[in-house]
């Protein structure tokens, strides 16, 4: 059995595979080794975050050669987007609430926080989108897949509230309020509060950041 040069030992469907341009995407070597390489980024991901996901760590794991992990990720960018890409739960459908605007609203907040809380890879792929640097050559895709990323992590915490902003009593209350600031005024406040460590927001801290919302947005 053959070793890469980090000593990794180099299985048979690790040998080199056919070329992207010849249209053998699907070949099932491709995927065996893309899948071992996915599964290794994201487990190091989970034990050491972004920085432990490096090319000699993910080679290692996944017991698939360097110059095999190159042909399927360019950079160490394009393996970090696929391993979030695989943590990332699909956008939460929106629910009907009952109760009056404040309640509602206040309810919402609740469950953005419970998001937050219960996925901290949320948070771990927001920093990442911030400090995250490719090489100059990759900039077209990085910015494809960062934008991706984005909107999938954005859609957790906005779909909700885009929905309730558009409901009836949201409507006769509040008028039509700029979607994104009002995302930025509501969930803003949750997920800097996670991101930076400053400040664990209470059931109060979050009741008061509605309180004033609407005491901003409200038709007087």
């Amino acid at each position: 059995m053959k070793s890469d040069e980090d000593g990794a030992p180099r299985r048979s469907d690790d040998m080199p595979e056919p070329r992207d341009d010849l249209g053998d995407d699907e070949d099932p070597r491709r995927v065996r080794s893309r899948t071992r390489l996915v599964d290794a980024a994201v487990s190091l991901l989970k034990s050491g975050g972004v920085e432990a996901v490096t090319v000699n760590a993910v080679s290692r794991a996944s017991k698939v050669a360097r110059t095999t992990l190159y042909r399927h990720f360019g950079t160490t960018g394009d393996l970090l987007a696929a391993a979030f890409d695989r943590l990332l739960p699909d956008p939460i459908e929106p629910t009907e609430l009952t109760g009056s605007l404040r309640e509602q609203l206040v309810e919402l907040m609740h469950q953005n926080a419970a998001l937050a809380d219960s996925a901290p890879m949320h948070t771990t792929v927001l920093a990442w989108l911030a400090i995250s640097t490719d090489s100059p050559e990759h900039t077209t895709d990085r910015e494809r897949r960062l934008a991706e990323l984005r909107e999938r992590v954005i859609a957790q915490y906005r779909a909700p509230l885009d929905h309730f902003l558009d409901t009836d009593i949201a409507q006769a209350e509040l008028g039509d309020v700029d979607h994104d600031l009002a995302v930025l005024q509501l969930a803003g406040p949750l997920v800097f509060a996670r991101l930076s460590g400053i400040l664990t927001l209470t059931a109060a801290d979050r009741e008061r950041i509605v309180d004033d919302f609407l005491a901003a947005h409200r038709k007087s």
